[in-house]
């Protein structure tokens, strides 16, 4: 925690605050400032893509034709469902899609595993390295942060557009722009452009949204959770049931978080092969 924090034991309210706050460049005083850069959520977003990669890499190097390894196993099976899901949204080339949609899910599943570990253990590690004066918060779940979940969206954004440029062209794209939902009619050409610029914006605020509800949701209770450990004494007296309830409780979300983690990745694959094979339909 923080030097501030530091000099006194911090109540329940500071506690949550300052594990809720990000590394960030500077101090952010507006809503929107992109001048702002969350180091943390920088940091271990980049990580994490490096290590799927990584896993990813080494599963290819080491697949052999004759009786899989486990960990080759879990990865054909992955692949082997993301392939099959793909090939029932996305009707065209899949070439790039389909390894899209793998690396979605493995980022996302490894970003959203860091909330399984304990949430003191950062500052725990940045104070053993000596460098808890400089690093005075630290969040390492990327997608607990809503600049990171929606830096995904706009990412999935920019693919519908790419494809829906690739697959319709230019004259389509627009064509598609002016006459969908309501049809080719001159006084229909606004309410329908309104109407499309509101779906694309609505499809990228709700997937980052999505997955940023509810990794926030699970870290906070995590943050609930140790709090009930902290009224622990080595006394012999009822404060030891609060030890006993944070056991209890932990173990049990952590469980219950697991699936959370696989969902959340599983659904934000799923949302992003049929954004994208919405741009290959045609209206």
């Amino acid at each position: 925690m923080s030097v501030e924090a530091g000099s006194h034991a911090p109540n329940p309210s500071e506690y949550i605050s300052h594990h809720l706050q990000n590394l960030a460049s500077s101090t952010q005083t507006n809503i929107v400032d992109f001048s702002i850069i969350n180091w943390d959520t920088m940091f271990w977003s980049i990580a994490m893509g490096a290590l799927g990669c990584f896993l990813l890499w080494m599963a290819a190097r080491k697949a052999t034709s004759g009786v899989p390894g486990r960990f080759q196993a879990a990865v054909e099976m992955l692949v082997e469902m993301v392939e099959d899901q793909s090939k029932s949204i996305v009707h065209g080339n899949r070439a790039f899609i389909a390894p899209l949609a793998l690396t979605v899910f493995v980022w996302v599943a490894l970003m959203n595993s860091l909330d399984l570990l304990p949430v003191d253990l950062p500052s725990k590690v940045i104070g053993w390295v000596g460098l808890g004066s400089i690093i005075t918060h630290h969040r390492i779940v990327p997608t607990a942060d809503l600049n990171g979940t929606l830096g995904i969206a706009v990412g999935v954004l920019i693919l519908m557009l790419y494809y829906s440029f690739k697959i319709k062209g230019a004259g389509g794209f627009m064509h598609e722009l002016f006459t969908a939902p309501f049809g080719n009619h001159f006084l229909l050409w606004i309410p329908n452009l309104l109407l499309n610029l509101i779906e694309f914006c609505a499809k990228t605020v709700s997937l980052g949204m999505r997955l940023f509800g509810n990794m926030y949701a699970g870290e906070l209770v995590f943050l609930l959770i140790a709090l009930l450990g902290g009224i622990w004494s080595f006394g012999a007296d009822a404060s030891v049931l609060g030890f006993v309830g944070h056991v209890i409780a932990g173990t049990a979300w952590a469980i219950f978080h697991i699936l959370i983690v696989l969902l959340q990745a599983f659904i934000m694959m799923m949302l992003t092969l049929v954004y994208i094979g919405q741009a290959h339909d045609h209206h």
